[in-house]
């Protein structure tokens, strides 16, 4: 791996880069990053879209990236500037690892011709995920009237990131297609979802997955990501072990209890202003 977790006085920073449109990352986030503090011990840094997360064009502070021990995107089509990307794309070439939820697949909508359409394709670099929403690999879900039951793949049940994550759960996420041809080719899957209720003909996905891309960092990605979820003890606990694993540090075997979040659905909303 290009990077590793190195002993230091400092305490390891997680940085959050929010900005979804419709999944709340920017209220579910924070909550987590306050138990990654209080119980664990961890630094953590929250960036949002501004004004709100119906904004597209600014994620102000990105600058942060370049002391992170640990980049954690919940994007949803930005159309960050230049400069901004340029933070972002320097956090790649370092090869420290990163983490990434839901609509990361489809992270960035440039335009056609733009100079930085290629970062449309950011998740399959980055994560190994869908190069956006749907084109050529059909990325795509199974209807918002839908939900997913998750269970982990029984082969992979001794993976540090599944200590102590219940076998099954469900979660209210409709279950994004990825398949095919997605996750990349070397990734590691972990979890699989079954759609709940589809509103066409589903078939089980991969939900969780790890990876090494080609910044030869440590890669650890999910689909699920709706509100809901993190209200899933679960879920919960696949995050915070998700997080040691990247940073190098030992899972905890001891999980101190469920998390107290619990944000409702919001879905997408016009800007106040």
């Amino acid at each position: 791996m290009g990077f590793s977790q190195k002993k230091s006085s400092k305490k390891p920073l997680i940085v959050f880069v929010c900005g979804d449109h419709e999944y709340s990352g920017e209220e579910t986030l924070p909550l987590l990053a306050k138990t990654l503090e209080s119980q664990y011990g961890f630094r953590t840094k929250i960036l949002t879209s501004f004004p709100d997360q119906n904004a597209e064009k600014d994620i102000p502070g990105l600058e942060i990236l370049k002391e992170a021990d640990l980049a954690v995107f919940f994007l949803r089509w930005r159309v960050l500037p230049a400069d901004q990307v340029a933070h972002i794309q320097a956090y790649l070439n370092s090869g420290k690892p990163i983490m990434g939820f839901r609509t990361s697949t489809h992270s960035f909508n440039y335009p056609k011709g733009d100079l930085l359409e290629s970062y449309n394709g950011f998740a399959e670099r980055a994560f190994g995920a869908p190069p956006g929403w749907g084109g050529v690999a059909k990325h795509s879900h199974y209807g918002h009237n839908a939900s997913t039951d998750a269970r982990i793949i029984s082969e992979k049940a001794n993976h540090p990131i599944l200590t102590g994550v219940d076998p099954t759960f469900h979660v209210r996420s409709w279950l994004y297609r990825v398949l095919p041809d997605y996750p990349k080719k070397g990734t590691e899957w972990l979890m699989m979802g079954k759609a709940v209720n589809p509103e066409r003909p589903a078939v089980d996905q991969p939900i969780a997955w790890t990876w090494e891309n080609e910044y030869h960092a440590k890669v650890f990605f999910t689909t699920m990501g709706h509100p809901e979820d993190f209200s899933v003890e679960g879920f919960q606990r696949l995050i915070v072990n998700a997080i040691h694993w990247e940073l190098g540090l030992k899972v905890p075997e001891k999980w101190l209890g469920k998390l107290d979040i619990n944000i409702p659905y919001r879905g997408m909303v016009k800007s106040k202003n």
